[in-house]
């Protein structure tokens, strides 16, 4: 271990063992996504402070609470026992004890049942501070490389195929990069299900295992992903998919089409120009080809 890396777990322990106690109110923790490197010291200092830890997964908690050298005893609060253990915490902060709430990965309350717990702390008057850290969500927006001055989270898609298009159907116009959380085995089904109901040629970037060592983040459009994870079968761990908004809309007439293909196939292949073309028009790539093949005989 460098001198570098000992002054920092000195200062990680110093912080642990000096975390002084805190007021009461509700704290949301956030916890690393995959690396444990990630928790910030002040994180730290929340966890090791607290009068009670609330997590959902008492197993996961304690594996970040021996990394730093705390050993805390931990309360349960998940979807399951939400309605039993929320009044309990809430009851134990209007008591004048303070309650840090972590979830297993990332930040509280997006994708669990910690919302129920806020919103009820705040209809008693109670405190709520954030402790911000870690997020899948935005760990995979800025790595996709698509916009981000704008974007939607829209959780995990319904179950049912049905469910699931109609979801997507509402969400195709929105003019903001959408961000997903998708499990292993559904996802080459929800990509083609994206593809069909937001558009084939429309960009994406699937992003698995953030900060772990087979992190993998892989672009393309929504119609090379769902045939890449078709055809690879369901990959390994958590799985972020984002994908980029519709294209500005732009008026291209029939001329103006024709000479943008001419104009691409001049610098690449015709099926590169046809799938640049369908990106900037919003035709399908298919009919842009065909109509390629159709310029190039008419031109001899």
């Amino acid at each position: 271990m460098s001198e570098q890396d000992n002054k920092r777990q000195f200062s990680i322990r110093d912080a642990v063992m000096t975390a002084p106690r805190l007021e009461p109110a509700l704290y949301l923790v956030a916890t690393p996504i995959g690396n444990l490197g990630d928790i910030t010291i002040r994180a730290l200092e929340t966890l090791a402070g607290a009068d009670i830890v609330a997590c959902e997964d008492t197993r996961v908690t304690r594996v970040l609470l021996e990394r730093y050298g705390m050993r805390r005893r931990m309360t349960a609060y998940h979807e399951h026992n939400a309605t039993e253990a929320g009044p309990k915490l809430l009851n134990a902060i209007e008591g004048g004890q303070s309650v840090a709430l972590a979830s297993d990965a990332g930040t509280p309350l997006i994708s669990d049942p910690g919302f129920r717990l806020v919103s009820q702390a705040q209809e008693r008057g109670l405190r709520v501070v954030p402790i911000p850290g870690a997020s899948a969500v935005l760990a995979a927006l800025t790595a996709s490389g698509l916009p981000t001055d704008a974007f939607l989270f829209a959780g995990f898609l319904p179950n049912r195929s049905g469910q699931r298009e109609s979801r997507l159907s509402e969400l195709a116009t929105s003019p903001a990069t959408l961000v997903f959380f998708e499990s292993p085995r559904r996802l080459a089904a929800s990509l083609a299900a994206m593809a069909s109901l937001l558009g084939e040629e429309r960009q994406a970037v699937v992003a698995r295992e953030l900060t772990k060592t087979f992190e993998e983040v892989r672009a393309g459009s929504l119609a090379e992903l769902a045939e890449h994870y078709e055809a690879a079968g369901a990959p390994k761990g958590e799985v972020v998919v984002c994908v980029a908004p519709p294209l500005a809309e732009k008026t291209f007439d029939a001329a103006d089409t024709d000479r943008l293909l001419l104009s691409l196939a001049g610098e690449m292949s015709a099926a590169k120009a046809a799938g640049e073309a369908a990106r900037m028009t919003g035709a399908k790539k298919s009919t842009l080809y065909q109509r390629l093949l159709e310029l190039k005989d008419a031109a001899g």
